[in-house]
């Protein structure tokens, strides 16, 4: 009998170290690691909007824009970004980014459709609201010395 105790403690071990082991994995379990953010446009509705459409039917078809411009003349911008992760806790990678832009004229009318994507623009980071600058520090200085250097 005192064997058999010893015998089902071990497994009883074996188990719990087993559970302590796989605890800290099991928040992954389930984890597809792709966000979708923004506006979501389906094809079949970007397809029925025409040159010449009213402004609300656009807005019947497409929804509410992410963002209107007044500057230079009317726009709808629907934005949209796909950002995947390999593993919950790496950093995350922008996978497709679009932004669906419907042109007015002052009638209010669609002028034309617009759809850029990733390869258009630079990633824009909707949390920070920033974008990468084109240089790093190193090359500004880099530049600013060689101003000075060529008196």
């Amino acid at each position: 009998m005192g064997f058999s105790l010893v015998v089902v403690s071990r497994q009883a071990r074996s188990l719990a170290a087993l559970a302590l082991l796989a605890a800290p994995l099991a928040g992954c379990l389930g984890y597809d690691g792709v966000i979708n953010r923004g506006a979501i446009i389906e094809e079949r509705k970007v397809a029925q909007v025409k040159v010449g459409m009213p402004a609300p039917q656009v807005l019947a078809l497409l929804g509410t824009p992410s963002t209107t411009s007044t500057i230079g003349g009317d726009a709808w911008y629907y934005v949209s970004q796909r950002i995947q992760r390999q593993l919950a806790f790496l950093p995350p990678e922008v996978a497709d980014q679009h932004i669906l832009a419907v042109y007015f004229d002052k009638t209010k009318k669609v002028q034309r459709i617009a759809d850029y994507g990733l390869k258009d623009g630079k990633v824009v980071d909707f949390l920070s609201r920033t974008t990468p600058t084109a240089g790093a520090e190193f090359n500004f200085i880099r530049n600013m010395l060689a101003k000075l250097t060529s008196f």
